[in-house]
């Protein structure tokens, strides 16, 4: 009788969480006054941060006050927008510092505000803020029925910005009560650069991603900045060309991602499932230490953006989430635990002669660990239907799985 090898895996515990509405706004007066208020707490916010970077030991909240609040309210800022402008500088210069990185220099207009100076009318889709003297409304444009789903919670404060089109956007974080579900199920996701495999235990569907598509525009603004390494900031033409090629690859992985979130949850909810995903929150780390390539390839694969999308889609409707122990998820038969073969992408068990591509194995392996905390044994004969089915004439004979691919949704 083999033995079982047990791995850990962690679900997102039930609770209060933070979700953010954000949408664009239309501005009810003048642009240019809410952008002049924009410029002026930026420009208060950058001279906190670079009082504070030349500081060996950062002050502390009330340190702060003391040093800064007095100026901020001579120059016309409310009491608590000052407190506001304070805490966010020492926030970013605590961030830099710890990752060692260079001073902070402030590009986006933006102001954050709390309960005091803004007020949120969801009912009338609209959102009263005020900076210094001057008071703005904005009317949210967003759909109904979304702005209906943060109706009665309670929000923390309002972030106002300007983009550099010109775009008014909010964003609103509010408490979020997780109260997911006794799964009947498990879907499992195993996460690649061209295609996500799902598996639910009796088939496996691929969809592609977009991520290599966003990744070919990065790589063609980042041609540009070495074709022209010194012409590039300086040349309009050629900044901006770089820029819409960034914009691009960044709205392309945002957009996907979003969207195969949703439809990955609400089909879990659906069947009453859990969605198991793997832990890959040191990947990038683990693999910095092994090959520097394959650090740059993984800081390009937007693959945490994507568990981001799924984690907070999960959270707004109460689906339950199942971190995995990815060690070995591609490299261990389903079926007998027994140590693969590949031939390139195609593994293949010297002990039960098991078949499945690299990726198939991966979504098994997840949703057996999801499912029984361990890699267990496969599923046999009348367990398998759909798009993924066993044939197995004799025991001396190969199994083979037959699975059936999709475009992306």
């Amino acid at each position: 009788m083999r033995g079982k090898t047990t791995f850990k895996a962690r679900v997102v515990p039930r609770g209060e969480y933070m979700l953010t509405l954000k949408a664009r706004g239309e501005l009810v007066g003048s642009l240019e006054e809410l952008r002049e208020e924009l410029y002026l707490t930026r420009r208060a916010t950058q001279h906190i941060i670079d009082c504070l970077w030349e500081l060996d030991k950062l002050p502390t909240i009330n340190q702060l006050h003391q040093m800064f609040y007095k100026m901020l309210r001579e120059q016309g800022f409310r009491a608590h927008q000052a407190k506001q402008i304070y805490k966010y500088a020492l926030a970013v210069v605590k961030s830099a510092k710890e990752n060692h990185g260079r001073k902070p220099v402030l590009k986006k207009l933006s102001a954050r505000l709390d309960k005091y100076d803004a007020v949120v009318d969801l009912e009338n889709m609209v959102v009263e803020i005020k900076l210094r003297n001057r008071v703005f409304k904005i009317r949210l444009l967003h759909s109904r029925e979304y702005i209906n789903k943060f109706i009665g919670r309670k929000w923390y404060e309002v972030t106002i910005s300007i983009d550099g089109q010109g775009r008014i956007w909010v964003s609103i974080p509010f408490r979020w009560e997780y109260s997911p579900y006794s799964p009947r199920g498990i879907i499992s996701l195993d996460i690649n650069l061209r295609k996500v495999v799902i598996y639910n235990g009796k088939s496996v569907r691929r969809v592609d991603t977009r991520f290599v598509e966003a990744l070919s525009l990065k790589v063609h603004a980042e041609s540009l900045q070495k074709k022209y390494p010194r012409m590039w900031r300086h040349s309009k033409g050629i900044l901006e060309r770089v820029r819409n090629l960034h914009r691009s690859s960044r709205n392309i992985v945002v957009d996907w991602c979003r969207k195969f979130a949703k439809h990955i949850v609400l089909k879990a909810k659906k069947t009453g499932s859990a969605i198991a995903i793997e832990e890959l929150e040191r990947l990038w780390v683990n693999a910095s230490q092994k090959s520097s390539s394959l650090a740059d390839k993984l800081s390009r694969f937007a693959y945490r953006k994507l568990q981001l999308a799924i984690i907070t889609k999960a959270l707004e409707y109460n689906v339950p989430i199942i971190f995995i122990d990815p060690r070995n998820t591609s490299s261990i038969c389903p079926r007998c635990n027994y140590k693969l073969t590949y031939i390139h992408r195609l593994a293949i068990c010297p002990r039960c002669r098991f078949i499945a591509d690299r990726d198939t194995i991966g979504a098994i392996n997840i949703y057996l660990r999801g499912m029984w905390g361990s890699i267990g044994s496969f599923p046999n004969g009348g367990g398998m239907k759909g798009e993924i089915r066993q044939t197995t004439p004799n025991r001396n004979e190969p199994m083979t799985i037959y699975i059936k691919s999709y475009t992306s949704i």
